[in-house]
Parts: C-alpha cells; sequence; structure tokens
C-alpha cells in the first residue's frame, strides 16, 4: 500500500488521562507499522471535549468533525473535566462526544469484557466466578433516552421545575443493531441475550418484539434468550460467564457495560469499538476522562491499546496485526507488568508510559 492509499485515522485526544492513553496507543501503532506488520497509516489529531472548549469555544469544532468523517476510524481517549461542570448542558465535553457519535452514524456500541487469567484475583468478584470470563456487550449508541425528544427542565403550571425525557426507539433503529449483536454472535458462541425492560416500557416491548422476529427469520442458529435488565444486571454479578453477547439499549447498556468492567479487574483494561452501516468506527477506552490522576503517568494505557487493536480488526482489514497486539498485551501481563489499578496487595507497578513501552516491545 502506498501513502497515497494509506489508512486515515484521527486521534481525538481529549481530556485528563486521554492524550497520555492514546500517545501509547499510537506508539504501538507505529511499532507495528515499523516491523511491517502493518501497512502505512496517515494518522492526524484533533481536539473534542474541554480541550476543544478551550481551544475555540466548542467541545466538537467543524475541523474536528471534518477529519472525523474523513477517516477511516477515530481513536479516541477521553471528554470531561471538573472546571466545565458549571457549564450548560448543550455546552459540556461530553456534548461533543455525543454530537459525535450521532453525526458518524456509529450505532453498534461493541464492549467485550475480557478477564485475563493474570488479573482474575483483581475482580470485585471471587477469581473462580471471573477467571476466563469472555463476554461482549452491543449496545445501542445513538437512540433511547439521550437523543429523544421532547427533553428538558420546564416549570409546571403549579410553578413546580420538573425535568423530562423521551426514549424513543423506531423498528429500523432496533433492527440494525440487533443484526450487529446476532452478527457477532454467530461469530462467537452462538448465543444472544437481550436484556430489555417489557413488562413496563412500551419501547422495550417493541424491542423485544423486533429482536424475536430478527433472530427466527435471519439468525436460526444463534438461541435468543430475553431477560429484564435488572434480572440481567443481578446475572452479571451472580454467574457473569453464562453469557456470550448480550444486546441492549443505550441507557441500559450504558449502565451494564460499567458494571461487567469490573468483573475484569479494572474499567482501565476496557476498550469499546463503535460501529456504522459501512463499519468505519469510534474507538474509545471506556474508563473516562479521570481527573484526579491526569499527568502523573499513573494511567492504564491497556484499553487505549485494546481500542486500537478493535480498530484494526473492525475497520482497517488487519485482523492480523490486531492479533499481535492482543497477544502482546496477554504477553506484558504474563510477565508481571501491572498498573496501579491492576496491581495487588504488594505488587510493583509501573507507569503508563512504561506499560505501553513492554507492549510495544512485546510486539512479535
Amino acid at each position: 500500500m502506498n501513502a497515497m492509499n494509506a489508512k486515515k485515522i484521527l486521534l481525538l485526544p481529549g481530556d485528563g488521562i486521554g492524550p497520555e492513553v492514546v500517545a501509547q496507543a499510537e506508539i504501538v501503532l507505529r511499532a507495528l507499522a515499523d516491523k511491517g506488520a502493518l501497512s502505512p497509516l496517515e494518522i492526524s489529531r484533533a481536539n473534542i471535549g474541554g480541550a476543544a472548549i478551550d481551544e475555540c469555544g466548542s467541545p466538537l469544532p467543524e475541523n474536528a468533525l471534518r477529519a472525523a468523517k474523513d477517516a477511516d476510524a477515530v481513536l479516541l481517549g477521553a471528554v470531561g473535566a471538573p472546571q466545565y461542570d458549571h457549564l450548560p448542558a448543550a455546552d459540556k465535553p461530553e456534548k461533543g462526544l455525543l454530537q459525535l457519535r450521532k453525526s458518524l452514524g456509529v450505532f453498534a456500541n461493541l464492549r467485550p469484557a475480557i478477564c485475563y487469567a493474570q488479573l482474575a484475583s483483581a475482580s470485585s468478584l471471587r477469581a473462580e466466578l471471573v477467571s476466563g470470563l469472555d463476554i461482549l456487550i452491543v449496545r445501542e449508541l445513538v437512540g433511547g433516552l439521550y437523543f429523544g425528544e421532547p427533553r428538558g427542565v420546564q416549570k409546571s403550571s403549579a410553578g413546580v421545575r420538573e425535568g423530562f425525557n423521551t426514549m424513543r426507539y423506531d423498528e429500523n433503529e432496533i433492527a440494525r443493531v440487533a443484526r450487529a449483536a446476532f452478527s457477532a454472535a454467530r461469530e462467537r458462541n452462538k448465543r444472544l441475550c437481550s436484556a430489555d425492560k417489557a413488562n413496563v416500557l412500551e419501547t422495550s416491548m417493541l424491542w423485544r418484539e423486533v429482536v424475536s422476529q430478527i433472530g427466527a427469520k435471519e439468525f436460526p442458529d444463534v438461541a435468543l434468550s430475553h431477560l429484564y435488565v435488572d434480572n440481567a444486571a443481578m446475572q452479571l454479578v451472580r454467574a457473569p460467564k453464562q453469557f456470550d453477547v448480550i444486546l441492549t439499549e443505550n441507557l441500559f447498556g450504558d449502565i451494564l457495560s460499567d458494571a461487567a468492567a469490573m468483573l475484569t479487574g479494572s474499567i482501565g483494561m476496557l476498550p469499546s469499538a463503535s460501529l456504522n452501516e459501512r463499519a468505519r468506527g469510534l474507538y474509545e477506552p471506556v474508563h473516562g476522562a479521570a481527573p484526579d490522576i491526569a499527568g502523573k503517568d499513573l494511567a492504564n494505557p491497556l484499553a487505549a491499546i485494546l481500542s486500537a487493536e478493535m480498530m484494526l480488526r473492525h475497520s482497517l482489514n488487519a485482523a492480523n496485526a490486531a492479533d499481535k497486539i492482543f497477544a502482546a498485551v496477554q504477553k506484558t501481563l504474563a510477565e508481571g507488568a501491572r498498573t496501579a489499578d491492576i496491581a495487588a496487595d504488594g505488587e510493583t507497578s509501573i507507569g503508563c508510559s512504561e506499560m505501553g513501552r513492554r507492549v510495544a516491545d512485546n510486539l512479535q
């Protein structure tokens, strides 16, 4: 592949620990290219979130949005910081991320939760419950309460302030994310659990009906089950290895995926991929900006590095290179490398930059 055909990657480091962890993911990507394991990449940068507010007053500047739409894939660090909490909701750093997701049409959010054998003792659950855990949560990302209209805060006729949001899904939105989840399950262990609240919510009643129809007509080889989301949350903590792929809507997925994060030992281990219908994606670690440790070289970069691994696999057609990153992360953990969030009592921890260097060194 020559430079003219190089894949375009946009880096959006963002806020807090975002720049630190994205820098390590970039080091790993460039190390792969240097070793000849990856075709040339055209890497550019732009600001989002608080960094963009500081730069130009907007959480998602036009130049960043144009670059994201032009890229083959986007790797994002994190957005948000306490100094922006006073801003109106429409101007907060997080609004830039929501706008980016909506503008890119990335409706299917894939969040793997893998508990590496070396980290089973770091989980808040007993090691035997989580060792070998490998589940995938597929979350609808651009609908539901987070995007539904009308929404706002207003005074009632009695003069009392009330907040209101709208949960809304149409059958086409449900069908497309269901197909993404069924397809993922077909490539894994052919088991899909759909989590909803169909005993209470009309949106969930429609959700369950459409998911069942898609499964019966298009994916009869995938075993489909349904759970109410409150039961799914309980089962995720009680016996997480019963699940393979979990499908759910935006709000429920936000909650369940963070619960699953703690099963793995640290939220700093979890990557994510958000895909549109053309398999162009937005990739980001799940952990957030963590402003309390920003700039201290304490962050765990593995979620960002593994987000880059997902980027290679899903958007850049580079599965072999993705496998090399995954293997390098496993080898680094097997060698005992630990950042503070995954270090057991008495274990020596290393910094963000050192962890990134070791993963890069372990690329085969």
